[in-house]
């Protein structure tokens, strides 16, 4: 009996947290891109405003970080329907929502810059990194190209998996997700013209450092090690 009881709250968290989440992530979504509406171009040296260039760093870091931070998303509604863990959970939540916020910013710019939200010509991910010490020029490899992506068989596989099994195989991959992430958002800071990018940028680095020391604490509790 007290089984069934477990399941059919667990049911009900499935049919009503992701909603919440979703609405959650939307009005923070609307709110940041209000603020930053006027934020969304760069100033040249003859201080008349510029939007930037489809093949700038700033478009295709918003490109590229747009479809990282799905994945992240992604991967933390997964591991919330897996475990009862509070503290995955927690990490799953925060996650899901940050990511999901900045990534609404960052395709929030493609359209008021008029970009594209796919690379132009067929390009691959990554290519606006060349300047950045050799890091880009993945070429046409899709999504899989960038740093820390899970594969399809991981996404499926953490779909198979349940309570700690689940926690540790999410952390593993998440840890590789923000080690991947890192680099970019450095690289944006480093690259990018647009000031109010190049902060958002910095924060994602900020962010997910600390998110790192946080993951690494949790696998350590539960007797794992990341992945690399």
């Amino acid at each position: 009996m007290p089984v069934a009881v477990r399941e059919a709250d667990s049911e009900e968290r499935g049919r009503t947290r992701p909603v919440r989440w979703v609405v959650a992530a939307g009005v923070a979504v609307l709110a940041l891109l209000l603020a930053g509406v006027l934020a969304f171009a760069f100033t040249s040296g003859d201080d008349e405003p510029r939007v930037p260039g489809v093949d700038s760093a700033d478009a295709g870091f918003a490109r590229d970080m747009a479809v990282h931070h799905q994945q992240a998303v992604e991967m933390s509604f997964i591991v919330r329907d897996r475990t009862d863990d509070e503290d995955v959970r927690r990490l799953a939540y925060d996650i899901a929502n940050t990511q999901a916020n900045q990534r609404g910013m960052l395709l929030g710019w493609l359209d008021l810059w008029q970009l594209p939200k796919v690379a132009p010509d067929g390009a691959g991910p990554m290519v606006w990194m060349e300047e950045e010490g050799g890091h880009g020029g993945h070429g046409a490899g899709g999504a899989a190209a960038m740093p820390g992506m899970a594969s399809e068989e991981e996404l499926e596989r953490l779909g198979r998996l349940r309570d700690e099994e689940a926690e540790v195989f999410y952390l593993q991959l998440m840890t590789d997700h923000h080690q991947g992430g890192v680099p970019m958002a450095e690289a944006c800071v480093s690259l990018c013209a647009v000031p109010a990018e190049k902060r958002l940028a910095a924060g994602m680095v900020e962010g997910q450092q600390s998110e790192l020391r946080l993951m690494r604490d949790l696998l350590a509790d539960r007797g794992a090690k990341p992945r690399t």
